[in-house]
């Protein structure tokens, strides 16, 4: 797994930073009745942990484009609240098993319990972003809502494409699955947090799309590669949750596979693979996730391997990684703009 070892600088800014955001974002979690079953809940997911790179982006984009930071720690605590409720919600659509090294919420609470925590998260989002308006006025707070509004969206939309392709069995084009990428993860992962950094900055026009640019495409990036370590991660990375300054991983090893999701490495595998080959492949993916056997996931990932369907997709997420470093090129140098590239770096860097 990835380390910090060699990006001195982005661990620095993490290690000064992600506390702070940590404390306002736990603010606006109270530990309150009823805590079992609502209040504790929702503070799980940002307790276990997290690489926190949404809401340093956040931070690292309102500065670089001459913004002050401190203003931007609120908003970077609302996207950390997206992020949880939409890996809630994302969790039970997929029915998956872990998250961050343990039982996903829905496991350990069922479904119910859970659908109400990320209903939840996501109101916190807006009452985070409302409490703004003593920092920065109304005319940004508006701004940053109706960039929130936007992308949840784009995120909706993305997501219906993802979890419908599974259910109906359907195959996308690889452009077809680039959008939903860019729709589903390219905005909360990245668009949406520099956009918003780029709005308490006060900068708009082509420098606010510029760093938007740039997000997008590391986040996209980010994706690829966490899709292609789904196949190929470690056992003990399995239970270790992902750190803000440190490896893991903590979702299970081929999850992707067994929930029958349309990766890029499946829909290419598809497209190059013989009949026989793609029949049985549809019916490993288009079956409940608790028939599959790891036998049966393995024997998918080694195709994959065979037929170069993991190396092309490597070789797409290193170009919307080269994509993003472009962007970021064309911003005035500063130590903000090179954490953002050593962060880009870290989240894409190949390691396997």
């Amino acid at each position: 797994m990835p380390t910090l070892d060699e990006k001195p600088r982005l661990r620095r800014f993490l290690e000064e930073n992600v506390l702070l955001i940590d404390r306002e974002m736990f603010a606006f979690l109270p530990e309150a009745e009823p805590l079992g079953l609502l209040y504790a809940p929702m503070r799980d997911y940002p307790l276990r942990g997290g690489k926190r790179f949404r809401s340093a982006m956040v931070l690292l984009a309102c500065e670089a484009l001459g913004g002050d930071r401190r203003l931007a720690l609120r908003t970077a605590a609302a996207f950390e609240m997206f992020q949880s409720f939409a890996l809630v919600h994302d969790d039970i659509e997929d029915g998956s098993e872990m998250r961050r090294g343990k039982p996903c919420l829905h496991r350990m609470h069922g479904i119910p319990i859970s659908i109400n925590v990320g209903d939840a998260l996501y109101a916190k989002v807006f009452e985070v972003l409302l409490a703004n308006r003593d920092l920065m006025g109304e005319e940004k707070t508006l701004g940053l809502i109706a960039e929130m509004v936007a992308g949840a969206r784009e995120t909706f939309e993305g997501q219906a494409y993802d979890i419908g392709w599974a259910r109906d069995g359907t195959v996308p084009t690889v452009e077809a699955f680039m959008t939903m990428l860019r729709k589903k993860t390219g905005w909360y992962s990245g668009r949406g947090p520099c956009t918003a950094g780029a709005i308490i900055a006060g900068v708009d026009g082509e420098r606010c799309r510029g760093i938007g640019d740039f997000g997008e495409s590391i986040a996209v990036a980010f994706q690829l590669r966490d899709d292609l370590l789904n196949l190929q991660v470690s056992d003990r990375d399995t239970q270790v949750a992902p750190g803000a300054t440190s490896g893991g991983y903590g979702k299970e090893w081929g999850g992707d596979i067994a929930e029958g999701k349309r990766t890029l490495m499946v829909i290419d595998l598809l497209n190059v693979c013989d009949a026989a080959e793609h029949s049985r492949v549809l019916e490993i993916l288009d079956r409940d996730r608790a028939l599959n056997t790891p036998g049966e996931v393995e024997w998918i990932i080694s195709l994959m391997a065979r037929h170069g369907s993991i190396a092309r997709a490597q070789a797409v997420c290193e170009r919307m990684a080269r994509e993003g470093m472009e962007h970021l090129g064309r911003l005035p140098d500063s130590e903000a703009k090179e954490t953002l590239r050593e962060m880009a770096a870290f989240l894409v860097e190949r390691v396997f």
